[in-house]
């Protein structure tokens, strides 16, 4: 009885992904009930049912029951195992719905963890590859999680809707995680970025960064925008072109922005010029946004925050995302952590859009099965 009381109980299918990766971290079992009861084709999606078996890949003695029609799912979690894996993404979604979460994942492994990823590395709906890249792993460095052995690599492009990308994630292990305190974002100072094109005219690349640059030029001087352009097996199967941007300040604080074509067969096509413009747009805002993590990275950040040692931890954000604040409510479930937020005004801060100072002592969570050598 005394296990019962402590399982959480849901309903829905939003946040799988944050329920999960919580559950596992804070050894609490959950039901989720009435998966898209309602629907036509009810219960789990394939990419869902993609994710689970990537959860269970990567821990020791999990155990998860689905009911016939995949709309109920108990998941008592096991221990984090790690070690080298390889798993297909289902391409109905991007490798980064995954990756996000294994980032939350990797560092409290018993083995460190190096896994390959198949299925689309960019797409419109998750984030890219390269953005998780540019982003999050300078991210897990700044909570003492970095060395050699800490990179994403992409060896092939895959692009909606067939895929056909692949990436190495490998990830150190670490017992506790440093305390943080990053409130200070700094002025810009470069802006680098990757235009990449798949099965299409290598062109289009260089149009892209063309228009992006026709922007940008106007606030900096110094703009690197890469091209990549991946010949034969390695540009996935299906044809497709985008760019990702980052913003980088003085303080190391690093912003970012995406965007990625139409897939085969879906939408208008899109020409690179505008494509370059509106990403070129769309870093601008996530600058305006500012704080010290961009968008894509706040609950990453507030995830470590939280697991950190008994200590304080400052970091200041942009406007917080729907997913984010969903996010600070789980936490709230799964380890009883509150976080103290306090908005900062525009015109305390002189710049962008309003701010948010996130606050907490961290739980002092111990990687308790990271073998000591």
């Amino acid at each position: 009885a005394a296990g019962e009381a402590q399982c959480l109980s849901y309903t829905g299918c939003n946040f799988l992904r944050q329920r999960l990766v919580l559950a596992t971290l804070s050894g609490r079992p959950l039901k989720i009930r009435k998966i898209r009861a309602k629907e036509e084709d009810p219960g789990l999606r394939d990419f869902e049912a993609s994710f689970i078996r990537l959860i269970d890949k990567v821990t020791n003695g999990s155990r998860i029951e689905i009911n016939q029609t995949g709309t109920t799912l108990y998941y008592q979690p096991g221990l984090l195992y790690g070690g080298s894996l390889e798993h297909d993404c289902s391409p109905s979604r991007g490798i980064g719905y995954y990756l996000e979460s294994l980032l939350c994942l990797a560092p409290f492994m018993k083995h460190p963890l190096r896994i390959v990823l198949r299925g689309v590395t960019n797409d419109q709906v998750d984030p890219s590859v390269d953005v998780l890249k540019a982003t999050a792993l300078p991210l897990l460095k700044k909570f003492g999680i970095d060395g050699e052995s800490l990179e994403i690599k992409i060896n092939r492009r895959g692009m909606p809707p067939k895929g056909g990308g692949e990436i190495l994630f490998s990830c150190p292990v670490r017992k506790v995680l440093q305390p943080v305190q990053f409130t200070d974002p700094g002025k810009i100072k470069r802006i680098r970025g990757t235009a990449y094109s798949v099965r299409v005219s290598p062109q289009m690349a260089n149009r892209m960064v063309e228009s992006a640059r026709g922007i940008l030029n106007k606030f900096l001087p110094d703009i690197y925008i890469y091209t990549d352009h991946m010949k034969g097996v390695n540009s996935g199967k299906s044809p497709g072109f985008g760019m990702c941007l980052t913003a980088e300040t003085i303080n190391g604080t690093i912003l970012s922005a995406e965007l990625a074509s139409n897939p085969q067969g879906q939408g208008a096509a899109v020409l690179p010029e505008e494509l370059g413009q509106n990403c070129a747009k769309l870093l601008l805002e996530e600058v305006y946004r500012g704080g010290c993590v961009d968008s894509t990275n706040q609950s990453l950040a507030l995830l470590l925050m939280t697991l950190g040692q008994r200590d304080v931890s400052k970091v200041l954000l942009g406007p917080l995302s729907p997913y984010t604040i969903e996010f600070l409510r789980h936490l709230r479930s799964f380890f009883q952590i509150m976080f103290k937020i306090e908005t900062k005004t525009t015109e305390e801060e002189h710049m962008g859009g309003e701010k948010v100072l996130m606050t907490c002592v961290g739980i002092g969570f111990c990687n308790l099965s990271k073998t000591i050598r």
